[in-house]
């Protein structure tokens, strides 16, 4: 069966995407092709409706190897966005009079040396525009070489969205490593005591949290609640927004389903929780995903699985092409089940 099929090592390259995506298409669980669901709910073909939103992969590189990680980040990648690469995605920026938004993510962005000088520059280009950096927290405790970041999130207005998968010690580092949880904490406060997460200081501090294993999360305004008051009464800790994201059944977490043979269950689990209503809302219908190399993609996971964007839609940021990108065809597949069901998974959390 193609579901027993095994990918125990690790993928110290993207070599293995198309092989995940023979997987997630090609499978025995009964489950009806994605784009055939779309039409079922007159939402074929799927596609954009502006670019608000450019999303920055500045690399692979992590300090940490977490079990759901989508993007398969470890100490050891050597993927590394280049300041040319950077100051291409700032010109997209400038001529674009949709995009509002920033959002630099990785691997641990941090962990690319020319962060700062991006940062910077993007706040010059977009001074009253959202610039987002998706950070493990783990990172800005972790020694001299990357204890400014906190400041210079500060100076930029940055918005934070920080990885923090439980409010529990025993959950966390069952989920990313031995010890990131305290740490985690520890990164919380000192980015609390310079004012981010604190009501009225205008710095946004928000937490992601994800299932520990193959279900869907909990309601977000609920979780967020309970978030709140777990790590206030426990830690003194104040942040802005939860936000519940779906693992998605690629890389890392597809290798584990596969393994414990539970591939057919969390498919049929995110099928049986379609909802037409996230698909009004994905992501991907304002958002423009840029890879470490420059490529453009759908979404975060489209790049994992190296779906490029479809003709003719521009294939490198350098050729930015705003008209051509925001009405285009969006690549669907099976792994697009992990978005559009229950209340929905994007970025930066539920859709509905």
């Amino acid at each position: 069966m193609e579901t027993k099929i095994s990918l125990h090592k690790r993928m110290s390259s993207l070599a293995e995407a198309p092989e995940q995506v023979r997987v997630l298409e090609k499978t025995d669980c009964g489950i009806e092709r994605f784009q055939s669901k779309l039409a079922g709910t007159g939402d074929a073909p799927l596609c954009a409706e502006a670019i608000t939103v450019l999303q920055v992969n500045t690399g692979y590189r992590c300090n940490l190897f977490c079990r759901h990680c989508h993007v398969d980040a470890a100490p050891d990648r050597k993927e590394m966005m280049s300041r040319e690469t950077m100051r291409d995605c700032l010109e997209a920026i400038s001529k674009s009079s949709a995009i509002r938004t920033l959002d630099i993510t990785g691997g641990a962005p941090e962990m690319n040396p020319e962060l700062p000088w991006f940062i910077r520059e993007a706040r010059k280009r977009m001074p009253d525009g959202d610039i987002f950096v998706r950070t493990n927290l783990v990172i800005l405790v972790s020694g001299e070489k990357y204890s400014h970041f906190p400041e210079l999130f500060r100076e930029n207005r940055v918005k934070l969205i920080a990885s923090l998968p439980c409010y529990t010690q025993e959950n966390v580092d069952a989920q990313r490593g031995e010890g990131v949880f305290h740490r985690s904490i520890e990164a919380l406060k000192t980015l609390n005591a310079i004012g981010y997460g604190k009501e009225g200081s205008g710095l946004e501090m928000n937490l992601v949290y994800n299932p520990g294993g193959p279900s869907l999360p909990g309601e977000q305004q609920a979780l967020e609640v309970d978030y709140k008051n777990r790590l206030l009464e426990t830690f003194g800790i104040d942040f802005s927004h939860l936000y519940t994201i779906t693992n998605m059944p690629i890389s890392r977490f597809l290798e584990t389903l596969l393994d414990e043979g539970r591939f057919c269950e969390y498919m049929n689990l995110l099928v049986e929780n379609f909802s037409p209503q996230a698909v009004k809302n994905l992501m991907c219908r304002s958002t423009v995903s840029v890879g470490w190399d420059g490529v453009l993609y759908d979404c975060d996971f489209n790049q994992m699985l190296q779906t490029s964007l479809l003709s003719p839609s521009p294939g490198h940021i350098s050729e930015f092409d705003e008209k051509l990108l925001r009405r285009r065809k969006i690549a669907v597949g099976q792994h697009c089940y992990g978005c559009s069901a229950g209340a929905g998974s994007s970025c930066q959390g539920s859709l509905l």
